[in-house]
C-alpha cells in the first residue's frame, strides 16, 4: 500500500486483488455455520493467491519467483475445489456467478504465464 514496488504494475496483481474481493463477496452468501470452515478456507486461499504473487514478484532468482507463483496458482486450484464442495452443498449456483468464473480463469492464466516466463 505504501511501497511503490514493481508488483503493483503487473496485470496479475490487479486481477488477483480483485479476485480476493470477489471471493469474499461470493462466500458472504454461505451459511453462518461455514464461517470458520469452508468460508474461512476459501478466503485464506484467496489471500494466499494475492500475497504469494506479490512476494514472489520481489524475489531476485527466477527459481524463487517461480516457486511463489506456483504456490499462488495452487491456491487458486484449492479455491476451485472448495467451490465444488460449496456447489454440491447448495451454497451457490455457479450460473449466477459468471463474472467470478471469468475472474478465477483470468487469475489462473496470468499466473500460468508468470510461471512459464520464470522457467
Amino acid at each position: 500500500m505504501f511501497l511503490e514496488l514493481n508488483h503493483r504494475n503487473l496485470d496479475a496483481y490487479k486481477f488477483t486483488r480483485k479476485f480476493v474481493s470477489d471471493c469474499y463477496k461470493l462466500t458472504s452468501h454461505f451459511p453462518p455455520e461455514e464461517r470458520y470452515h469452508l468460508t474461512s478456507q476459501i478466503r485464506r486461499a484467496a489471500i494466499s493467491v494475492h500475497l504469494n504473487l506479490s512476494e514472489g514478484s520481489s524475489r531476485k532468482s527466477l527459481a524463487e519467483r517461480k516457486r511463489f507463483f506456483e504456490i499462488s496458482r495452487s491456491s487458486i486450484i484449492e479455491i476451485d475445489a472448495g467451490l465444488d464442495l460449496a456447489m454440491d452443498l447448495g451454497y451457490f449456483n455457479p450460473d449466477n456467478f459468471g463474472d467470478f468464473k471469468e475472474s478465477i480463469i483470468n487469475c489462473f492464466k496470468y499466473l500460468k504465464g508468470l510461471i512459464n516466463s520464470s522457467s
